[in-house]
C-alpha cells in the first residue's frame, strides 16, 4: 500500500459479528509504503450481515494512535471458494490506497440453530464454567481478588475472591455465543501482587445452553402479539354494536366490514392531560367511545391514560368521576412536593430502585414528582396491571410513544419508535418485542438473563414524558430545518469508495463500501458539544446479542422505518448497545401515529387530537411528510395560509386513490364557535359569555407547557372545551366512520 507519508502505520481489524477482539497488524516504522503480508482468519455465519473493519493507524509513542482512515466492507461480496485482492482509494488526490485480499472457504461443522425475522438473528449460546481449585490459598493469609473477562459475554467480567478455607470457591459463568471467537482473561485484581501463587482452573463447556427457538423472550415477529389479536377479536363486537347504535345502520355488521378506529393524542404536559379527559369525555356523551380500538399517547396525554387505566371498566363508566380526581389534583398546591417529607420519599424510592439494578437519572425524580403532584401518595399501578382493563375488550387498547436515541446523535439523525402497551414493549423497525413486565429487565440474544421488578407506572410517566434529554443539535433542528446540511461539517465524513458499477452478478443484499474519515478536531470538539445530552434515561438493551440478519434491507417491515444515518452500519444499530437511551417524541415530531401505521393493524379512521404549543397544524404536516417519504400510507395535507390564521373545530383528510391510507380526523386546540354556545346548538346568554373566553393560544394562556396548577375555572372551561369540540362535529365523525364502513365493504380489506 501507499498510506501515508513517513508514518509508523498499522491496521487494525475487527469484524463484530464473528469476534469481538480486535487484531491488528505489526507497525512498519517510518515508512511511506508500509507492506505488512499478515493473515487474519475468521469463522462467520453466512446469514448474517459481516461488516469488516479496517482501521490505518499512525502509532504514537506519547499521544493516543491517530486514526487515519477507516474502511467497511462487507464480506458477503467474497463468494464462497473465492480469492479477491481488492484496493481501496483512500485519497484520490495524494494516490493513498490500502491493498487486501480476501479469501472465503467453507468449513464442514452442522449448521448453526438461528432464529430470524429477517431483520434481526439469534444465535446459539453456550455457557463457559470456570472452576478453581483454591487449595493453594490454604497457606495464604488473606483472600485474594482475581479478575476474570470475556469479551463479547453477557457478563463480560466476574471478580471471584480465593480465600484461606476448606470451602471450595464458587464457579463463575459466561455467557457467549457459541461460533464467536472469544478469549478468556484473567488478572491479578492488585496492580502489585506481593504474593506467588498457582492457581489451577477447570474450564468445562455447557452445550445445554445451546437454546432452542422456543426459549426466545424476545419476540422475533412483525405480526400482532397473539394477546393482542385476541383483544381485537372481542373489542370487534363492541365496536360493531357501537356502530351499529350511532350510525343507526339496519343490520350488524360483518367482520370484515367493521373499521378499526384510533384516537391519536399529542404531547402537552398538563394541558393534554386535561385536554384528552374533555375530549373522550365528548366521545362518552356521543355513544363512540365503544368505536374506538386503540389510543395512543406521548408525554402528557400518557398521563391521562395511565390513569384511567387504573379502573378495569374505565370506558363504561361515566367519566365525572376520574375526571373530578384529576380536578382536585391539578388545583392543588404544589408546594408539597418539595417538602422535606417528600424529598425522603423521593431518595427512599431512589435508593430502592437501584437496589432493584436499575440505572438510576434525574428522570426517576421526575417521575416521582410527578407522582406527588397527580395522585395520592405511592402508587403501586404498573403497566401490566392494564391487561385487566382489557381483559373482556371493554376498553380501547392503550399504546405509549417514546423514541430510542444515541447519545451522539441529533434526533434529526438517529431515532428509533419504540411502543409500550400492556402486552408488550418493542421496536417497529427491528420488530422484536418483549413482556412489558420484563421492560428494563436484562437480556443476551434474546434470553432473559436477569430478572428486575417491573417499574411503578410512576416512572413510566417520568419515562414517556422525558422532556429534559434533547441536546442542542436538536433545538437547531426545531427552529431550523436546514439544521442538518449546516452541520453536516462537525460530522464523520462518509463516502462510498467502490467506483466500478455493480456486476449483474451482484446480488442486492450486498452492501456498498465505506471509506470514513474522522471529522478534524475543532469540528469533532464541536459536535461533543452540541450533541452532549445532560439528562438521560437508560434501560438495559433488550436487543443485546442479537446480529442483523445478511438482507435486512430487503426486509419491507424494516425499510419503511428506515430513517437514520447509521441503517447502512449495522454494526453502529441498537443491537450493539448495552444500554436504550430513551426520550419524548416531542422533540422530533409531537405525535404518537407510529404505532397505528404498521400495516399489521390496519386502522382505518384516527382521530387526531392535537395539544401541541405553538403551531395547531405543525405536528399532522410534519408527519405526513414523514410517512410518505417513507412510503407509508397517509393522506397529503392541504391548509392555506389564511385557514392555518383561522382554524375550524374539526378538518377531515382522506386519500380515496390509496385504500390502505387512513382517514384522519383532525381536532386543532381552537376555541371557535364554543364562545358563543355552550352546548350544540345551544346559544350562550349574555350572563353566560365569560364562560365561553377560553385562552388556548395567547402568550398568557394559563394553559401553557410550563403550568402545572391551573385554578378550578380553569380546569373545568378547558374539559368543557375540548369536550364541546368532539360534540360540535359528530356529523363530521360519522361521516367518516360511515365512509370507513363503505371503503372496507368495497375492498374487503
Amino acid at each position: 500500500s501507499n498510506t501515508v507519508s513517513q508514518t509508523d502505520c498499522y491496521v487494525s481489524l475487527s469484524l463484530p459479528t464473528a469476534s469481538p477482539e480486535t487484531v491488528r497488524t505489526k507497525t512498519i516504522k517510518n515508512c511511506k509504503d508500509p507492506v505488512w503480508n499478515e493473515t487474519f482468519c475468521f469463522r462467520i455465519q453466512s446469514q448474517v450481515k459481516n461488516i469488516i473493519e479496517l482501521k490505518v493507524y499512525d502509532e504514537n509513542v506519547i499521544t493516543k494512535d491517530d486514526l487515519l482512515f477507516t474502511v467497511l466492507f462487507d464480506v458477503a461480496k467474497i463468494q464462497l471458494g473465492e480469492t479477491v485482492r481488492l484496493t481501496f482509494q483512500l485519497n484520490p488526490k495524494t494516490q493513498e490506497m490500502l491493498e487486501v485480499e480476501f479469501a472465503s472457504e467453507s468449513i464442514p461443522v452442522p449448521p448453526e440453530k438461528l432464529v430470524t425475522n429477517g431483520v434481526l438473528v439469534s444465535r446459539e449460546i453456550s455457557c463457559l464454567e470456570v472452576l478453581v481449585d483454591n487449595t493453594p490459598m490454604k497457606k495464604e493469609p488473606s483472600e485474594k481478588d482475581f479478575l476474570f473477562s470475556m469479551k463479547g459475554s453477557y457478563e463480560e467480567s466476574q471478580t471471584l475472591s480465593l480465600r484461606s478455607s476448606q470451602q471450595p470457591a464458587e464457579p463463575l459463568d459466561f455467557h457467549y455465543i457459541k461460533y464467536s471467537l472469544s478469549e478468556l482473561r484473567m488478572a491479578l485484581a492488585e496492580k502489585k501482587p506481593h504474593f506467588c501463587l498457582v492457581l489451577i482452573m477447570y474450564i468445562l463447556f455447557n452445550p445445554g445452553l445451546c437454546l432452542r427457538s422456543r426459549n426466545l423472550d424476545v419476540r422475533l415477529e412483525f405480526d400482532l402479539c397473539m394477546e393482542e389479536k385476541n383483544f381485537l377479536q372481542k373489542r370487534r363486537k363492541i365496536v360493531a354494536s357501537a356502530l351499529k347504535k350511532a350510525l343507526h345502520l339496519e343490520r350488524d355488521l360483518q367482520d370484515h366490514e367493521v373499521p378499526v378506529v384510533a384516537v391519536m393524542t399529542t404531547g402537552g404536559g398538563t394541558r393534554a392531560l386535561t385536554s384528552l379527559l374533555g375530549n373522550l369525555l365528548g366521545l362518552q356523551k356521543l355513544d363512540l367511545l365503544d368505536a374506538i380500538s386503540y389510543i395512543t399517547g406521548s408525554s402528557g396525554s400518557t398521563w391521562t391514560l395511565s390513569h384511567l387505566y387504573q379502573s378495569a371498566n374505565w370506558s363504561c363508566k361515566d367519566l365525572s368521576r376520574p375526571i373530578g380526581e384529576v380536578r382536585r389534583h391539578m388545583t392543588k398546591c404544589k408546594l408539597s412536593c418539595f417538602s422535606l417529607e417528600s424529598l425522603k420519599y423521593y431518595d427512599k424510592e431512589l435508593k430502592l430502585r437501584k437496589q432493584e439494578g436499575y440505572q438510576i437519572s434525574s428522570i426517576d425524580f421526575w417521575g416521582l414528582l410527578l407522582e406527588k403532584a397527580l395522585s395520592d401518595g405511592k402508587n403501586n399501578h404498573k403497566l401490566s396491571d392494564e391487561r385487566q382493563a382489557l381483559s373482556q375488550g371493554q376498553n380501547p387498547l392503550p399504546i405509549y410513544m417514546i423514541l430510542n436515541i444515541k447519545e451522539d446523535y441529533s434526533l434529526s439523525e438517529f431515532k428509533e419508535w419504540v411502543e409500550f402497551t400492556p402486552y408488550e414493549v418493542g421496536f417497529l423497525k427491528y420488530g422484536a418485542f418483549i413482556r412489558a413486565e420484563d421492560f428494563g429487565s436484562e437480556f443476551f440474544v434474546g434470553r432473559l438473563m436477569k430478572k428486575l421488578p417491573e417499574s411503578r407506572i410512576c416512572f413510566m410517566k417520568g419515562l414517556w414524558s422525558n422532556v429534559f434529554s434533547y441536546n442542542l443539535l436538536d433545538a437547531w433542528h426545531s427552529s431550523d430545518p436546514t439544521e442538518r446540511c449546516s452541520l453536516r461539517c462537525t460530522q464523520h465524513r462518509t463516502v462510498d469508495v467502490e467506483e466500478d458499477k455493480p456486476s449483474p452478478s451482484a446480488r442486492s443484499h450486498e452492501m456498498e463500501t465505506y471509506f470514513v474519515t474522522p471529522e478534524c478536531g475543532i469540528m469533532g470538539i464541536i459536535r461533543q458539544v452540541l450533541t452532549e445530552r445532560v439528562m438521560v434515561s437508560k434501560f438495559y438493551n433488550f436487543l443485546k446479542g442479537f446480529q442483523v440478519h445478511n438482507e435486512y434491507l430487503q426486509s419491507k417491515s424494516f425499510c419503511i422505518w428506515k430513517d437514520t444515518v447509521l441503517e447502512n452500519f449495522p454494526t453502529q444499530l441498537t443491537e450493539t448497545a448495552e444500554f436504550l437511551c430513551l426520550a419524548d417524541t416531542a422533540g422530533y415530531i409531537d405525535i404518537s401515529y407510529p404505532p397505528l401505521m404498521r400495516p399489521e393493524r390496519k386502522v382505518d379512521v384516527v382521530l387526531h387530537l392535537n395539544y401541541s404549543s405553538g403551531s395547531q397544524t405543525s405536528p399532522l404536516e410534519e408527519a405526513s411528510k414523514y410517512f410518505l417519504k417513507q412510503g407509508i400510507p397517509f393522506p397529503k395535507i392541504h391548509l392555506s395560509e389564511e385557514e392555518k390564521k383561522n382554524l375550524k373545530e374539526c378538518y377531515i383528510f382522506e386519500d380515496r386513490e390509496i385504500p390502505e391510507a387512513p382517514t384522519v380526523v383532525f381536532f386543532p386546540l381552537v376555541n371557535d364557535t364554543f364562545r358563543k354556545y355552550k352546548e350544540p346548538g345551544v346559544e350562550r346568554s349574555p350572563a353566560e359569555m365569560a364562560q365561553g373566553n377560553v385562552d388556548v393560544s395567547s402568550i398568557f394562556s394559563p394553559y401553557c407547557l410550563n403550568s402545572f396548577t391551573y385554578t378550578e375555572e380553569e380546569f373545568d372551561k378547558l374539559v368543557e372545551l375540548t369536550s364541546y369540540n368532539i360534540q360540535n362535529n359528530k356529523h363530521l365523525i360519522l361521516q367518516a366512520l360511515n365512509s370507513a364502513i363503505e371503503q372496507k365493504r368495497q375492498h374487503k380489506k
